[in-house]
């Protein structure tokens, strides 16, 4: 089964550890190989300290290869900060956003590899490699070669004025109310090889719970990528990221407040209704009604409280894809 899914950092990362778990404890010894193509957003991407990183792209690399940390959900385990540290005795900014030792040796390689001449997807696969991904049945492909960084309007006690989505993120905490948000190099960005064949050619497309404004919502900004869901003949199920209207994780409400939508998993299903076929909600959100009647409404746990758990969700959401399939 070709199964692709477009995914941002933490939720969608988990959540794909988890459907990797539970494909691999449901297949038997002839069972085919698996067969997972995902699509990152790069809109969070930013260059710090003169390296290029890909924070999505990057922490589903290390949860899906077994480097991560799990307390923080991104970055990686047994980390050291010398370097960071040794960098703010320089007085080199910004401190705001930590990069550890052996997180700092992904972004020399791959800002190396790209001044080299290759393209985020080329990089991305070397990357992938290091971390056994191919062996696993799984692609992990940027959703665009072209640089795209999403910037957040903000008015604070300095007036209006545009920051880095990271800034906002990491150091602010998504608590400076956010105008809009703006995505540097969207307009002139064209999707990543194989992107729109792995969603055309797909047997089954997942959403994971990512972020619905900053992560899936920048690769659907991608020319062609919405088009292409539309005209899929591979059932799309998208994954609830609200519990009773609630983030499982990280600042969804905040983002979807700077769009005018409403905190709720019906409001942010209706951000996907032109190409969605399944909505899978938790039992908080029982009796939910979407105003396209075609899209089937199902409901599940969706906490991940560990990968057994994540195993679970994900299960469910392809057992609804499988069942929708023609």
């Amino acid at each position: 089964m070709r199964i692709t899914a477009l995914a941002g950092g933490v939720g969608g990362a988990r959540f794909l550890r988890g459907l990797l778990h539970h494909l691999e404890s449901v297949s038997g010894p002839d069972a085919a190989p698996h067969d997972l193509t995902i699509v990152a957003n790069t809109g969070d991407d930013i260059t710090l300290f003169g390296l290029r990183v890909s924070p999505d792209i990057d922490t589903l690399l290390y949860t899906l290869g077994g480097g991560i940390s799990e307390a923080q959900g991104w970055g990686r385990a047994e980390e050291s900060h010398r370097v960071q540290s040794e960098l703010a005795a320089y007085g080199a900014q910004p401190q705001w956003f930590g990069l550890g030792d052996l997180d700092f040796a992904t972004h020399i390689v791959r800002s190396q590899w790209l001044g080299q001449g290759a393209t985020l997807s080329e990089v991305t696969s070397r990357l992938a490699s290091r971390w056994g991904l191919p062996d696993r049945g799984v692609r992990v492909m940027p959703m665009t070669d072209a640089p795209v960084e999403t910037h957040v309007v903000v008015e604070d006690e300095q007036g209006q004025r545009a920051i880095h989505f990271q800034e906002w993120w990491v150091r602010h905490g998504a608590t400076l109310p956010a105008q809009r948000f703006v995505v540097a190099g969207l307009d002139r960005a064209a999707p990543a090889p194989g992107v729109l064949e792995a969603i055309r050619d797909a047997d089954v497309i997942l959403l994971p719970p990512s972020n619905p404004v900053v992560s899936i919502g920048i690769i659907l900004g991608i020319p062609g990528v919405r088009d292409a869901l539309r005209g899929s003949r591979a059932p799309v199920v998208g994954v609830s990221p609200l519990i009773d209207g609630q983030p499982v994780r990280g600042h969804a409400d905040a983002c979807l407040a700077a769009i005018g939508v409403p905190s709720t998993s019906v409001a942010v299903a209706g951000l996907y209704e032109d190409f969605l076929d399944a909505w899978l909600i938790d039992p908080a959100d029982a009796g939910i009604r979407l105003p396209r009647a075609r899209v089937a409404i199902h409901q599940g746990p969706l906490l991940m409280r560990d990968v057994e758990s994540a195993a679970d969700i994900a299960g469910a959401a392809l057992a609804l894809a499988t069942g929708l399939r023609p």
